[in-house]
């Protein structure tokens, strides 16, 4: 099996390598002035069941892509995804490169292991992921591209400012996995809802933009044209990037509201970007593209792409509405405006239930007390990272028990797409390094098994190091097997950077990233270690050798042993997030559960996950925040204290409350 599958990709990679550079019904509520490109001024309350992209919308969206394509001399692959991640359409241009290679390094020698420098990733998969990342980034009150997204996970903010800490979403490439329990998949069951998966989670590569009607998302367009499925690592010049070009065509009357971009955003008093190309760049006519019926056949062909798309063009769904899987709540959250997920028989997924995990455990009325704790603080707070200013924080919340069970999941209106997989991988992170079995699960995983850019094993990594490496890091030398320490999204964020404390240029780093010359955002350490079987597993599957990838990021074995599955830990089912934005959830001294946010800014997040566990106004045997002298800021690792949470000052809309997580 392994030959078998090893000389099949090798041939994949000769036959096909070429060369290349670098509690509303969702009702439509438009109100308020238009933006500046005559869109609706959207609050959040924009989208409506009219509001999804059409056949003729996808077919137009592609002909555009391809007229530019065609003007620049260059062979395009396209892809079109609506707001939740059916992928509506992937067209190959006659003569498209077949592959890319994923690289961050300039020197292609410089980085190895993790995805670095592989290089039969099939095109396809790299098109859907950057249309996939438009739209999952994206919302009513920002709109963000592959672009914002490379600024923003790098290992500076911003990228080659030395000094200067990670990026906000520092790891969220590793959302949206092919594995996650969470996300559904392209088969009759699951039909159209969301949010889908993303074959190579999200991306940095310039290329994909999300896609807008009336002033709400649609979806998201992404284009392949170059080899290099990589970053841009630096942002001070403007780049004539192709990828970008052709995607930016692609949008046409579709693109996002100029007033929403996030050009127009800061984050930490810093600009994001959008977009190098602008509409005078272009060489086609964006206004006048060709009848898509006459790109078939010479021009290209639509492709099927296994687990995503037959070769067919298909209309999106309707943000909001049952059909997608996201609907607004009926049943727990009265007044709170808050939406949860449904199956395609129109069944809540994920409403408050029980723990798993003994006579300890949540119950259903104390996680529905949590989650709508959450929703109150956040309805209230100000958005961090949204336009208009002043407006409520969207999020998605969720709680998990000290298993990684999900036991309940709801979100805020208009919150990104994104954050529903982040909020549950932070919380799942939280809980399971809380826990007194951390040592002994990660002990029981099975290698990562890396792989070079001819396909050659390069040497095994098993996260039972990082159990060494925490202690030695710690001083604490039964670290993650007594559960003495409460460890919130944001400390084992500040243990995941390659520079400890974060940012800070030559200093060691962290217990679970790789050293910083072999650091990259497609080599993160742990995170990456975890799951990265699982998605060489997708990639094969995708080329046709082999079965998909399990609903479980964790305990796939390499595939020198045929992607056997091996330790499967429950509490790892969709990997880790190693940004702020989640606590562990203390009954007493024993851990019970954590709770997990993302969405309009990660100080935000912890907010929301610390207040709403503390002002959840249960009484009796109270599930609380972690004991004081149990949280991870009272360890002061190589003479740095460790990060809790950090919430901001002065968040509320109603109120002059400056520091409200203070002394809790």
């Amino acid at each position: 099996m392994r030959r078998f599958w090893l000389a099949a990709l090798c041939a994949a990679v000769v036959a096909s390598c070429g060369g290349g550079g670098s509690g509303s019904s969702g009702a439509n509520v438009n109100g308020g002035a238009a933006s500046a490109s005559g869109a609706p001024a959207c609050d959040g309350s924009c989208a409506s069941a009219s509001t999804f992209l059409s056949n003729s919308d996808v077919e137009t969206v592609i002909a555009r892509a391809v007229a530019e394509a065609q003007a620049r001399g260059v062979k395009a692959t396209i892809a079109v995804v609506d707001r939740v991640g059916n992928v509506l359409a992937v067209f190959r241009m006659s003569g498209a490169l077949e592959n890319v290679t994923m690289q961050t390094s300039v020197a292609v020698s410089a980085l190895s292991g993790g995805l670095e420098n592989i290089e039969v990733i099939p095109a396809t998969m790299a098109a859907i992921a950057k249309a996939v990342t438009g739209a999952y980034l994206s919302s009513e009150g920002n709109a963000f591209s592959t672009r914002t997204a490379s600024q923003i996970i790098q290992s500076h903010f911003n990228p080659g400012e030395l000094l200067t800490p990670g990026g906000p979403l520092f790891g969220v490439q590793f959302s949206q996995l092919p594995c996650s329990d969470l996300s559904a998949r392209f088969t009759p069951a699951e039909a159209d809802v969301g949010p889908k998966r993303s074959p190579l989670g999200l991306a940095g590569d310039p290329g994909g933009f999300p896609l807008y009607r009336s002033g709400t998302p649609v979806g998201g367009v992404g284009v392949v044209v170059d080899s290099v499925y990589g970053i841009d690592r630096n942002i001070l010049d403007i780049d004539s990037d192709t990828d970008e070009a052709v995607a930016f065509a692609a949008a046409g009357p579709l693109a996002a509201p100029e007033d929403r971009r996030a050009d127009r955003i800061t984050a930490d008093g810093k600009t994001l970007r959008f977009s190098d190309i602008r509409s005078e760049d272009l060489r086609s006519r964006v206004d006048s593209p060709p009848a898509f019926a006459s790109l078939l056949g010479a021009s290209g062909q639509l492709v099927a792409v296994p687990g995503y798309n037959d070769a067919l063009v298909r209309a999106g769904t309707a943000f909001g509405q049952a059909r997608s899987g996201i609907r607004a709540d009926s049943q727990d959250y009265a007044g709170l405006d808050a939406f949860v997920l449904v199956d395609a028989a129109g069944q809540e997924r994920y409403r408050p239930r029980s723990g798993t995990d003994g006579v300890a455990a949540l119950t259903a009325a104390e996680v529905r007390a949590i989650l709508s704790s959450a929703l109150r603080v956040a309805n209230r707070s100000r958005a961090q990272i949204r336009r208009p200013l002043d407006t409520p924080a969207r999020v998605s919340i969720s709680v998990v028990d000290s298993q990684g069970e999900i036991l309940g999941l709801v979100r805020t209106r208009d919150a990104p797409v994104f954050g529903i997989d982040v909020s549950v991988q932070k919380a799942r992170g939280a809980a399971f390094f809380s826990s007194r079995t951390a040592a002994e699960r990660l002990n029981a995983l099975p290698p990562a098994v890396y792989l070079d850019r001819v396909l050659v094993r390069l040497r095994e990594e098993s996260p039972a190091q990082y159990v060494a490496t925490m202690r030695v890091f710690l001083g604490l030398p039964n670290a993650l097997a007594d559960g003495a320490t409460a460890f919130s999204a944001r400390a084992l964020g500040n243990l995941a950077r390659p520079n400890y404390p974060d940012g800070v240029d030559g200093n060691p780093f962290g217990p679970l990233s790789r050293a910083p010359g072999q650091w990259s955002p497609l080599n993160t350490g742990l995170q990456m270690d975890l799951v990265y079987n699982a998605v060489i597993q997708h990639v094969a599957f995708v080329r046709g050798l082999t079965v998909d990838t399990p609903r479980n990021c964790s305990g796939v074995s390499g595939f020198d042993r045929g992607f056997a599955a091996s330790g499967v830990v429950r509490g790892l089912a969709n990997g880790i997030q190693i940004f702020p934005g989640a606590v562990p959830i203390y009954r007493g001294d024993q851990l019970v559960a954590a709770i997990g946010v993302s969405g309009d800014g990660v100080d935000q997040d912890d907010m929301v996950a610390f207040l709403g566990v503390a002002r959840s106004g249960l009484s009796g045997s109270v599930p609380q925040n972690a004991p004081i002298n149990r949280r991870s800021d009272q360890l002061v690792p190589s003479g740095a204290r460790l990060r809790y949470v950090s919430c901001p000052q002065a968040p509320f809309l109603d109120s002059n409350e400056q520091e409200p997580c203070s002394g809790l």
